[in-house]
C-alpha cells in the first residue's frame, strides 16, 4: 500500500528491484546503528563472565559475621535520629516518606541528615566499611 502511494511514478517491476534493495540497505544500516547505540557489539558473553563460588565459605562467613557485629555496635552508638533514619531506609522507605515521618521541613534536610549519619557511622566503624582493608 505504501509503495503504491509513495512510489506511484514507478510503473515497471524492473524499477522496483533497485528501490527494494535500497530500502533493505537503509533498514540494515538502521539496525546496525541501533545495535551499536545499545552496546550489543561490546557486550561480554555470559559464558565468559567468571561468577563467584556461592558455596559455603568459612572465611567469608566469618568476615560477614564480624562485619555484622561491627555494624550493630556502631549503629547502637548512633543518635536517635540517625538510628530512626537507618531503620526507615532499611524498611525501604523513600526520602519523601522519611521526610513526612520524621517531620522535616524540606527534603534536603533529610539528605543532609542521611549524609551526616552515614559519615558518623563510618567513623564509628573505624573509618572503613570492611575491617582489615587499611
Amino acid at each position: 500500500m505504501l509503495l503504491h502511494e509513495k512510489y506511484a511514478h514507478l510503473e515497471r517491476p524492473e524499477d522496483l528491484l533497485p528501490l527494494a534493495l535500497q530500502i533493505v540497505r537503509y533498514k540494515i544500516m538502521s539496525l546496525r546503528r541501533k545495535a551499536v547505540r545499545r552496546g550489543e557489539y561490546t557486550q561480554v558473553s555470559i559464558t565468559d563472565i567468571q561468577l563467584p563460588d556461592l558455596e559455603a565459605n568459612p572465611a567469608g562467613y566469618l568476615e560477614r559475621k564480624e562485619m555484622l557485629e561491627r555494624l550493630t555496635r556502631a549503629v547502637g552508638q548512633l543518635g536517635e535520629r540517625c538510628r530512626q533514619l537507618v531503620r526507615l531506609k532499611l524498611q525501604g522507605r523513600s526520602f519523601p516518606e522519611i521526610q513526612k515521618i520524621m517531620g522535616a521541613a524540606a527534603i534536603n534536610t533529610v539528605y543532609t541528615w542521611d549524609h551526616r549519619c552515614r559519615k558518623h557511622l563510618l567513623e564509628l566503624m573505624g573509618g572503613d566499611w570492611e575491617a582489615g582493608k587499611r
